[in-house]
């Protein structure tokens, strides 16, 4: 377990990240190849990658000298996920780049004593050698998961709106309650349960705040820097199960257009997803019981318009870009 302590002026500034983290979710990605836990959620992509990873001829380059620097361990090296990337994939390379070589070589030692490296990553401390290996890195990056950035984005975006709620009803720790299972909030030490591998440890921020990094491809595996020195920074798992929910808001009746496609109804559901709602806040806005509002969202969901993230007790809809894109074209044909 991971405990993380905060003071008053850590609450004060800890934030959700705006945008995912493209070399997190390298990493991540990769973790994801190593196991077979939570693969059904991500059958549909591991077949793509398999297909692109052959016709991009990545196979060997994965297998000899990805997967060994991202093992899915007690340890890989904190170099290699900067804490400049987020939403930046050029930053973050950089970021590789100009890392110290005593950096890299210090922590491929630390991955050697962990769990065993390959016999030329030293090599990576050299300029070129790791000039190289940034386009590896670039060139996965483009074939496996720039396909997904859109969808990763807009559950990232789902993941903010319901965080925000929780900061709303309750402040920052209000925030921190609601992040699920994995994290615990227990004031003022934020409990991450790490994998069975990794060793208990205690994080002081001592005033540096906590950027909170939701993450698409983590699948229950939190992670933070193992170098306490490092900028203090939290990657989560975005995975949530639907669930009951409850409260309400109005929402004005959506665009005739939309109405026509979709039915009143979900037209209506629609239109409340644009600003966050939860499974009763649509009931409520469309005349409908709980259980309606439930499949019309389930309805939504199933078409790529909206995606579902649980809140604490309740469950937050908010749109996709499909479903943005959607909306914004119906308002604008009624208006134009």
């Amino acid at each position: 377990m991971l405990r993380i302590h905060f003071g008053d002026a850590d609450l004060a500034r800890t934030r959700v990240a705006v945008a995912f983290d493209p070399l997190w979710e390298i990493a991540a990605s990769m973790h994801r190849l190593q196991s077979r836990t939570g693969r059904w959620a991500y059958a549909g992509w591991y077949r793509t990658t398999r297909q692109q990873l052959r016709e991009k001829g990545l196979e060997r380059v994965l297998r000899s000298v990805l997967l060994p620097l991202y093992p899915r361990a007690a340890y890989f090296p904190d170099f290699l996920t900067p804490a400049d990337a987020v939403g930046d994939l050029a930053a973050g390379l950089e970021s590789i780049l100009a890392t110290p070589p005593q950096r890299v070589l210090r922590e491929m030692a630390i991955l050697d004593r962990t769990i065993g490296a390959p016999a030329w990553a030293g090599q990576l401390a050299g300029p070129e050698a790791r000039k190289e290996f940034v386009g590896m890195l670039r060139a996965y990056h483009d074939a496996v998961l720039a396909p997904y950035e859109e969808q990763a984005q807009a559950r990232i975006e789902a993941e903010r709106a319901a965080r925000t709620r929780g900061l709303l009803d309750g402040g920052v720790e209000g925030m921190l309650s609601g992040l699920g299972p994995m994290l615990r909030w227990r004031p003022p030490v934020l409990e991450v349960v790490y994998p069975k591998q990794v060793e208990d440890r205690d994080l002081y921020l001592n005033g540096r705040g906590l950027t909170l990094i939701p993450s698409y491809f983590n699948w229950a595996e939190p992670v933070a820097f193992a170098d306490p020195e490092m900028p203090p920074v939290l990657w989560y798992s975005l995975l949530h199960e639907p669930g009951p929910a409850d409260a309400a808001h109005e929402v004005e009746v959506p665009e005739r257009p939309l109405t026509a496609l979709l039915g009143r109804a979900r037209a209506v559901a629609l239109r409340a997803a644009s600003t966050g709602a939860t499974t009763g806040e649509i009931a409520r806005a469309a005349g409908v019981s709980a259980s309606s509002a439930s499949r019309h969202a389930t309805a939504l969901r199933d078409a790529g318009l909206i995606t579902t993230v649980r809140n604490g007790p309740t469950v937050l809809h908010t749109l996709t870009p499909t479903g943005a894109s959607l909306l914004r074209a119906a308002t604008q044909r009624t208006s134009g």
